[in-house]
């Protein structure tokens, strides 16, 4: 089984990270010992948000998440000891997948840190720092600066034109991405911004304005394999799907009522295997049927508070 990584000390680095990797009209060098080149290669290296600190934001984040909106008119409740074990047993999920699972240091003054997708995500080139759109959450930047500086990441650039969050940036296929965009949590501004950087890179650009009601395109969209989605009709645009078909991917549909409880929210690991949650039993059934592994742990208290597994993590190396 994978050991959880430590990270690094500024004193291994035998040379400076760049804060901003980027080359200004195209041509960044591609990574080889960390990048992603697409949604759906074999993870060996997954970023996750600490557990410890984690505790719901209720009324705090309702304005910034229909689901969280949900969650309150409901009257669940917050439980740490249960939300400690989900959160267990999906680190041990990504473990028993052969994925090496790496933390981002704990700041207690940020709880939902725990959503690592949300503050930053990984290219080819190294990883994007985000912007967030609630107050509470913006310094949710310095933990993944200092895992990047310290693990001798490089920074491909930072957002800086307005709110963008991780959850809308979609690698789809080979320099090829679905940028999503609601102007609440992501911003069309902020999407332009990030998409120009990619389409000097010779990227395939598809931007997708999304109802804030939504929250992130990554609700609706994920991929399971280099040839698969999951993805919900009733929610996804037709022009989207149709730019999905024209890269040769497959759709297994996800329902609606499914989606809204973030069951479209999943993770490729590679080899047909898919990280999933115990909700998502209708999807969970069709990617078993097209024959994919499917790990469903039980993450309600996670996703009750507005995210899922997707949500959770930000994948480091795929291959």
């Amino acid at each position: 089984m994978p050991k959880v990584s430590k990270p690094k000390t500024n004193k291994t680095l035998s040379k400076p990270t760049p804060l901003r990797a980027r080359i200004e009209g195209g041509s960044t060098p591609e990574l080889t010992d960390w990048a992603i080149g697409q949604e759906a290669g074999t993870l060996t290296d997954v970023l996750l948000g600490p557990a410890e600190g984690f505790r719901w934001m209720g009324e705090e984040n309702a304005a910034w998440s229909s689901l969280v909106r949900d969650t309150l008119r409901k009257g669940y409740k917050f439980d740490q000891q249960l939300a400690m074990r989900q959160h267990r047993e999906m680190v041990e999920a990504y473990q028993g997948a052969g994925v090496t699972t790496h933390f981002l240091p704990l700041d207690e003054y940020n709880p939902y840190q725990v959503y690592a997708r949300d503050s930053s995500f990984m290219t080819p080139y190294g990883a994007v720092l985000c912007q967030m759109a609630n107050p509470r959450r913006r310094g949710e930047y310095a933990a993944c600066l200092r895992f990047y500086l310290e693990q001798g990441i490089p920074i491909y650039d930072m957002v800086s034109s307005g709110n963008f969050e991780g959850g809308d940036f979609n690698i789809i296929a080979d320099k090829a991405a679905l940028i999503g965009y609601t102007d609440h949590r992501s911003e069309y501004v902020a999407a332009k911004q990030i998409g120009d950087w990619f389409v000097a890179e010779g990227w395939d650009i598809k931007w997708a304005p999304i109802d804030q009601f939504y929250v992130h395109i990554d609700l609706m969209v994920c991929m399971l394999n280099e040839h698969c989605a999951a993805v919900c009709l009733e929610t996804t645009e037709d022009d989207v799907v149709d730019w999905l078909k024209s890269k040769k991917i497959e759709i297994i549909p996800a329902s609606f009522k499914e989606t809204m409880a973030l069951g479209c929210n999943v993770v490729a690991l590679g080899k047909d295997r898919v990280l999933s949650t115990l909700g998502a039993k209708d999807l969970n059934a069709k990617m078993r049927a097209a024959g994919f592994t499917v790990y469903d742990p039980d993450m309600t208290m996670f996703t009750w508070a507005g995210g899922g597994v997707h949500c959770m993590c930000q994948p480091l190396k795929r291959v």
